[in-house]
């Protein structure tokens, strides 16, 4: 008898999005197939898949430990979230015994599917990510193994998102600085350089605008250029020590300022491109981002404020909602952020469409009785209830203003 062959094995994932991507949360359950296709019969002693999320970090570095001798250190760390195995075909004694001619499998000759389903921890999860010294893969893997032949072995990986919800009310809040540099040469020094920035909130999503608040005011004898960047941290933990990577996003350029010279940013947009999502909750990987405005100062350090940012996955909610209302006030704080007013709310109804004409002459009061009080006041009465309202106090006096008048009509006392 000819033995057949496999012609392809292939992972396919039961995608819950409309883009066909497999992207999954903590608690989410990972569903989908796993394909075999052969030619003519053959003989299976197991079909297993291996399911694994974990992030790993590794860099060296070279050390001197005399004059002549130079050694390289390792640094690794890894940290697992969950390992999840499953046979598809087969039993485990039989996959104890190699050698053993029984229990095995016949797949005939087409395409066949065997599904497979495990479900991600509740707990939370690193969202997977590729970096410089480390990264955090999630994956599943299919082992074909076959009497007296080398196992067929495939690899997939799939997305993990721990989700950053952005209408929080932390990320909500604004982010406000102010610094200031003197410039000094030799025994001479010029007018400082100062720089405000503010930007509306701390939470972003990929694909947003940053809107820039700034003001800048040079002083000085030299002619500076601000300017504005976005960084990505990358910050690795092994064996007590940490490697960090700080790599440019996005970036823009102001005008530049000659001396004595002062431009204001009424709202610059610097744009967010398509990066990972910030990484808070791993114990060996941290990816964190800041803007960075700064003033560039030819032959002297740059003046620089950092203001934090976190890159969410959830974006900002419609104006109008609990967490946006927030975010709103916030912002509406701040006198010089041009946020656009709500729609002009619908007119009240006119005191003749709610009463009618018999109770409007009912209710009103005798003409001739208040034109003869306000002649008798010489004046309108709203002006005498103000003139009340904020007359002062009479001024302290030891004399009685007002004496008891039976007093007067008492004996006096004979004097002695």
């Amino acid at each position: 008898m000819v033995l057949g062959k496999v012609k392809s094995l292939t992972i396919s994932f039961d995608c819950l999005n409309d883009s066909n991507v497999p992207v999954y949360s903590s608690g989410d359950t990972v569903s989908g197939r796993v394909n075999l296709e052969v030619t003519g019969e053959i003989r299976v002693k197991s079909l297993k898949i291996h399911a694994r999320g974990h992030a790993k970090v590794r860099w060296t570095e070279s050390r001197n430990a005399g004059s002549n001798t130079a050694y390289t250190q390792n640094y690794t760390e890894e940290v697992e979230y969950f390992n999840h195995k499953d046979i598809l075909i087969g039993h485990e004694r039989v996959l104890d015994d190699d050698n053993s001619e029984e229990g095995f499998n016949t797949i005939h000759s087409g395409r066949h599917e065997y599904a497979f389903s495990f479900e991600l921890p509740q707990t939370p999860l690193a969202t997977s990510f590729e970096g410089r010294h480390g990264s955090v893969r999630y994956w599943v893997k299919a082992e074909l193994h076959r009497p007296w032949l080398l196992p067929v072995k495939l690899k997939k990986e799939f997305t993990v998102f721990e989700h950053i919800d952005i209408n929080t009310p932390s990320l909500l809040s604004p982010q406000a600085g102010t610094k200031e540099k003197t410039l000094c040469c030799w025994f001479c020094t010029s007018g400082p350089i100062s720089l405000s920035a503010k930007i509306e909130r701390k939470g972003y999503t990929p694909g947003e605008s940053i809107q820039i608040f700034a003001e800048i005011e040079n002083c000085s004898s030299r002619m500076v250029v601000p300017k504005a960047a976005i960084y990505q941290t990358q910050a690795f933990y092994a064996k007590g020590k940490m490697k960090e990577v700080k790599q440019l996003v996005a970036n823009l350029r102001g005008e530049s300022l000659s001396s004595g010279k002062t431009e204001t940013w009424n709202g610059k947009l610097l744009k967010i491109p398509p990066v990972s999502p910030s990484i808070l909750d791993c114990s060996i990987i941290r990816v964190e981002y800041s803007l960075m405005v700064y003033v560039d100062i030819p032959g002297a350090m740059d003046l620089f404020l950092n203001l934090p940012l976190v890159i969410g996955t959830i974006p900002l909610h419609p104006f109008g909602s609990r967490t946006s209302s927030v975010s709103s006030q916030c912002s509406m704080n701040m006198n010089w952020l041009g946020l656009s007013l709500p729609e002009r709310p619908e007119a009240p109804p006119s005191y003749a469409e709610v009463v009618t004409e018999e109770q409007r002459r009912n209710n009103l009061a005798p003409v001739n009785a208040c034109d003869d009080f306000e002649r008798a006041l010489q004046g309108p009465l709203f002006a005498y209830i103000q003139e009340f309202r904020f007359l002062p106090p009479p001024l302290y006096s030891e004399i009685d203003p007002n004496p008891d008048q039976s007093s007067d009509d008492r004996p006096s006392c004979p004097s002695r």
